[in-house]
């Protein structure tokens, strides 16, 4: 650690010409706040404006808010899959996991070239040398941040560096000076904006809290706060509602940092989750409706609940308080950055994201740009905590379909209509169903996805993969 911030020390002394202001050419910051296991509802800001059930009707997020006042949200944002090591892959390298081979946890990354590929550090650092880039908080990859070309960070960390155990204790409320370590991650970014100030350095900063995922953790003025705050009719839960308090005011730190220090009119802010929000507590019980209801289901399975997720960005040319239905997804931040940063030139081929910067600037109705017309989730195993079935999904517009790799079992949903997945239209609409699956499999097969077989598992032995033939 204490080499880490010598090395962040020397970026503070480092010796460049000052840079004018982002009007006259300044490159722009990203600053990019990444929330674990954070429902679509699960924050105070309504992702669907007018919509009351799009938020949380307990939980008091109000730096989100802020951000949302000063920026865009989008209802229609979802991760790259609904658990956490592929999703943070697509927003790293701008590629689905299906096609990064990488669909669940646990799993061996070794075929991945981390070094080679470009990501999103990489990407800025081609578009001007004098980028830094640091990481702080859960990284959950098979590679250091270093070997991804961050400059300084907190190494490989994974949920347990956050205070997590894996059995049942971590559904227990526990009351904490540093829940999730929020605050020590916040200081050290605080302390990178600092450095990067004197410098006059740009930079992309991404803190990846532990929080809201479990072992449940708050400090005692937020859990205070929450008990004595109405309980709501979908949110209850004290101990998760005083974590989100927490993890807010973690946000609410940076966006201070970043006004104190002047970079507000060339910084680009992005809140969002690595994938849905548990579907109850504890998240291995039985139940009835999900915690992300109107969304069907959450974590762990591609149903809208483990996809959807909150995002908000606020930066240059953004105006605030607005809205956009766009359907974007996590493999689109790395071509929205490079965008925005004027460096769609060096991006690499085969990604699976698009740049959504012409949404960010105001343009209605537009939808993402990508070298493959719709989004592929793919899910191909058994999970007992989940559906426990084997199964993809394909997003195109706003359809949506469901495939079940166990039985050929096929739904499909216009989720403009209904984000409750509740109206199967398959047989209703039998072309656009069909064309649909050939899209899905399509891609399957081009992209070597892990294919499906009974007896594969959440846990279970390695994929074979689709090739040409499904």
């Amino acid at each position: 650690m204490m080499e880490r911030w010598l090395i962040l020390m020397c970026f503070g002394m480092y010796s460049c010409a000052s840079v004018e202001d982002n009007r006259n050419g300044q490159p722009p910051n990203f600053i990019l706040i990444l929330a674990d296991d954070q429902a679509w509802n699960g924050t105070s800001v309504e992702m669907q404006p007018g919509m009351k059930e799009s938020a949380s009707d307990f939980h008091h997020t109000p730096f989100l808010e802020e951000l949302a006042s000063e920026g865009i949200r989008f209802s229609n944002a979802r991760a790259a899959a609904p658990v956490c090591a592929p999703s943070r892959y697509s927003i790293q390298f701008g590629k689905s996991p299906a096609r990064l081979r990488l669909i669940r946890v646990g799993m061996d990354a070794s075929h991945i070239p981390h070094a080679e590929w470009q990501s999103i550090a990489k990407v800025l650092q081609s578009v001007d040398s004098n980028y830094v880039s640091g990481h702080f908080g859960k990284w959950g990859m098979g590679a250091s941040p270093e070997v991804l070309g961050y400059d300084v960070g907190d190494g490989a960390t994974r949920n347990v560096d956050g205070g997590f155990v894996n059995d049942k204790s971590q559904w227990e409320t526990t009351l904490t000076r540093d829940p999730k370590k929020v605050f020590e991650l916040t200081e050290r970014a605080t302390a990178f904006l600092d450095s990067c100030a004197s410098s006059q350095r740009p930079f992309f900063l991404q803190v990846s809290h532990y929080a809201v995922h479990s072992n449940i953790q708050t400090t005692d003025s937020s859990f205070s706060s929450m008990n004595a705050s109405p309980l709501g009719h979908r949110h209850r839960h004290v101990g998760l509602a005083g974590m989100t308090l927490d993890l807010d005011q973690g946000l609410g730190k940076i966006i201070e940092k970043v006004e104190e220090l002047g970079m507000s009119e060339h910084t680009y802010v992005i809140y969002m989750s690595d994938n849905g929000g548990v579907p109850n507590i504890p998240g291995a019980k039985k139940y009835d409706r999900s915690l992300n209801h109107p969304l069907q289901r959450g974590k762990w399975d591609a149903m809208e609940g483990g996809l959807r997720i909150p995002m908000v960005v606020a930066g240059p040319g953004i105006s605030p308080g607005t809205h956009s239905k766009a359907h974007v997804w996590g493999a689109d931040l790395l071509p929205t950055i490079a965008d925005l940063a004027n460096g769609l030139a060096f991006l690499p081929d085969s990604l699976d994201g698009g740049s959504f910067k012409p949404a960010l600037l105001g343009e209605k109705g537009v939808e993402v740009t990508r070298s493959v017309d719709g989004m592929a989730f793919h899910v191909p195993y058994r999970n007992k905590i989940a559906l426990n079935r084997p199964h993809s999904a394909w997003i195109s517009g706003n359809h949506k379909l469901l495939y079940f790799h166990d039985d050929g079992e096929v739904r499909l949903f216009d989720l403009e209509d209904d984000c409750g997945e509740t109206q199967n239209l398959a047989t209703a609409l039998p072309l656009r169903t069909e064309a649909m699956k050939e899209s899905l499999f399509s891609y399957l097969n081009a992209v070597s996805a892990p294919r499906w077989q009974e007896g594969i598992t959440w846990k279970g032995e390695p994929f074979s993969t689709y090739e040409s033939t499904h």
